[in-house]
């Protein structure tokens, strides 16, 4: 039995997704290679830089099982990128004090800057690669 037309249409929006996303990670791991870093590790970067600072200005951190569910990432494949990010200075890794079996992963003051400064390319390479994508409830009626 063949797919309706309905499926097929389905199907092909979700291959014009998978593109999208395949050549925007290409173009954003060929951007960042050049300040050092690939798609995944300014994710990662991204996501500590966003955390708020604690009531005495100290940077928070993420258990790694936040993190991976934050950047999209098994919890192997984002051990083995903090571990590199951690060599490079980047972050740090630390014991959870509420769960001695748990790792949190806070940025660095190096991490920081090196976020900072690349930050602008990221968002300039989201910028060219999604201009004219629809957004999200772009199109949805209000309720």
């Amino acid at each position: 039995m063949g797919a309706t037309k309905s499926e097929r249409a389905l199907v092909e929006q979700w291959r014009d997704v998978l593109a999208l996303h395949a050549r925007t990670t290409c173009e954003l791991d060929r951007e960042l290679h050049q300040h050092g870093l690939g798609a995944s590790d300014f994710e990662v970067l991204d996501v500590l830089a966003e955390i708020p600072a604690d009531a005495e200005g100290d940077a928070c951190s993420y258990r790694v099982q936040e993190l991976a569910s934050r950047v999209h990432l098994s919890q192997s494949a984002l051990s083995r990128l903090v571990a590199r990010l951690e060599k490079d200075g980047l972050v740090t890794r630390g014991m959870c004090s509420e769960d001695r079996r748990g790792v949190r992963v806070r940025l660095t003051g190096e991490g920081r800057a090196r976020h900072a400064q690349v930050q602008p390319v990221q968002r300039a390479v989201l910028s060219r690669m999604l201009s004219g994508v629809e957004q999200p409830g772009a199109g949805a009626a209000a309720v």
